[in-house]
């Protein structure tokens, strides 16, 4: 695994694919890590692309974030656009999921100089943030006490199946241990997600929303056909609002089309990211 020093804090990486190929830059969603898409990534990188997966500090980042860090939401997308701009990337297809498609349509909106296509797949979108399955997260969140203690409970395979089910059709156990590990053995890791938890508001997906109509990039929305967390009428409103935008439905797959459905994905992808 590589990493890049930026002012917030170090971000551990996979790529796979030639340096000089076109990247492909992944954003996955809360208390997940990069290797949510490795299979896609390998897939791509045989094409000639250049695909990074950083795990972002969403509670599966092996360091905590620098003292100052802005850990919201906000703060994650500009952490993005830093990585982008720190390793020199450029004509960037930048993917989200989950609640990293939050922070792909933040970036695409406020900080859209380094894009060049644009792909999100089941993700929050619209009034429907936060998900109705961290709420009580949320709550714990205003106390670091019962937030350490609902974090605690991660380390039983019941309490894991319980937070990640209905994610992937496939069994991602394996992931959701890693994921969890260095919020368990690291407090600064869990208090940087507790400070991304505090900032999980209706008012931050609404208010990308209204900015949508701006994104004049290539657009793609790789939606799963058997999501039971992201309803496809989303997808469907964000393939309308967003100008040059075409939908695609992921037979097969639940949330994770990348676990589900590598190959499908991965072809989506590269018709919208390898040049012709």
């Amino acid at each position: 695994m590589s990493t890049i020093d930026i002012n917030a804090g170090t971000i551990h990486y996979e790529a796979t694919g030639p340096e000089d190929g076109r990247p492909v830059v992944f954003v996955h969603g809360y208390m997940m890590g990069g290797q949510l898409w490795r299979e896609v990534g390998e897939r791509l990188g045989r094409q000639g692309l250049r695909c990074v997966a950083p795990t972002w500090p969403l509670g599966a980042h092996p360091q905590p974030m620098r003292p100052g860090a802005d850990r919201t939401i906000t703060g994650v997308a500009g952490i993005v656009a830093d990585v982008l701009a720190a390793l020199e990337l450029e004509d960037v297809v930048l993917v989200g999921n989950d609640t990293g498609g939050v922070v792909t349509q933040l970036v695409a909106v406020h900080r859209p100089d380094r894009l060049g296509a644009l792909v999100l797949t089941s993700c929050d979108a619209f009034e429907h943030f936060p998900p109705p399955i961290l709420k009580p997260v949320i709550m714990a969140a205003k106390s670091k006490t019962m937030f350490k203690a609902v974090a605690q409970a991660m380390r039983a395979p019941a309490a894991r199946k319980r937070a990640f089910d209905g994610l992937a059709h496939r069994n991602i156990d394996a992931l959701t241990q890693e994921w969890v590990r260095p919020g368990l053995a690291d407090p600064a890791v869990a208090e940087d997600l507790r400070q991304f938890t505090l900032s999980l508001r209706t008012e931050v997906t609404t208010g990308v929303a209204a900015r949508l109509p701006e994104i004049e990039l290539p657009t793609l929305i790789a939606w799963s056909a058997d999501d039971v967390f992201f309803e496809l009428g989303d997808g469907e409103r964000l393939a309308a609002t967003i100008p040059n935008a075409r939908l695609e439905v992921i037979e097969g797959a639940r949330t994770f089309s990348m676990v589900d459905q590598p190959q499908r994905l991965a072809d989506l992808l590269s018709s919208i990211a390898v040049r012709t």
